[in-house]
């Protein structure tokens, strides 16, 4: 078959570690009328992999929830590798362990680490927290240098809201030194984030103007990526945690049939989305960049 888009998200867990406000990603819907337990079995779950590596897709990004409380990721990372997938998975970075790392030596090429702010007052207003306290400073610059000594390239993700929109994270983000920084407007979905996200809101001016306190960075060969809510919506193939295509071109989410029951050629055809807005975001880059 012929995708439109190259590279697809796996939201491969529902359950999360943290309470996020902002959270799109939280599947309240999915465990409630589908899938109790919020995940797929394991075998179903590896199904998925391979279906979605045999129909075209060339890079695969694990995502939850927070994907690193599923015990057997390491194998799901291994099934997409071994079928040609480049390989990522975008994690708060609560679990992160040398041991676990060392698992995923040689079959996982990025690691996506969610940073926010380093403010943990700030953290702890938008509930970028466990059950403990926020990560600290060196707690993200200990899982960045981790990261790099596994041999693992590393992103950083960071939701821009009320919370942080005014904060300066530039001397941070040169010292952690990531690849590649992805850097998104606070995004409403009804049924996801629905009135918990409102008080975070913020406007595309305001977006812009961390955008452009940060742009610098880029002299030191980190290419910042910035997407405003337009270019968030329609641009992503995602499939949720029971194995469905999902987009959110309608407010929510529209859920395809299982790729499971259907095949992914079928299901994604039941979705909307854009190449044009995949190439417009920078979706497209060179996945196997080497450091």
């Amino acid at each position: 078959m012929s995708l439109q888009i190259e590279a697809v998200n796996f939201h491969v867990w529902q359950p999360c570690n943290m309470r996020c406000a902002f959270c799109f990603g939280r599947f309240r819907d999915v465990r409630r009328q589908v899938l109790p337990e919020g995940h797929l079995a394991r075998g179903d779950a590896a199904a998925v992999v391979a279906l979605l590596a045999e129909a075209g897709f060339k890079k695969i990004t694990f995502s939850g929830g927070e994907p690193f409380l599923c015990p057997w990721l390491p194998e799901l990372v291994r099934v997409a590798k071994q079928r040609g997938m480049a390989t990522a998975v975008v994690t708060n970075g609560s679990l992160l362990t040398d041991e676990l790392l060392a698992r995923l030596e040689g079959a996982l090429d990025w690691i996506a680490l969610s940073v926010d702010s380093i403010d943990p007052e700030a953290l702890r207003d938008t509930g970028r927290i466990t059950a403990r306290d926020p990560l600290s400073t060196e707690d993200y610059l200990a899982r960045g240098r981790a990261i790099r000594r596994h041999g693992i390239r590393l992103k950083i993700n960071t939701v821009v809201t009320s919370a942080n929109w005014h904060a300066d994270l530039s001397e941070f983000i040169l010292l952690l030194q990531p690849l590649r920084w992805k850097v998104m407007q606070v995004l409403p979905i009804e049924g996801q984030n629905s009135g918990a996200v409102n008080r975070l809101l913020i406007d595309a001016e305001q977006f812009d103007q961390f955008v452009a306190r940060h742009r610098h960075v880029e002299l030191s060969n980190i290419a910042l990526v910035a997407e405003r809510n337009e270019d968030m919506i329609g641009s992503y193939a995602m499939v949720d945690p029971a194995g469905r295509f999902f987009d959110n071109t309608r407010g929510s989410y529209t859920y395809s049939d299982s790729i499971l029951a259907c095949g992914v050629s079928a299901a994604i055809q039941q979705i909307d989305i854009s190449r044009d807005k995949f190439l417009g975001r920078g979706g497209q880059y060179d996945w196997q960049v080497q450091h």
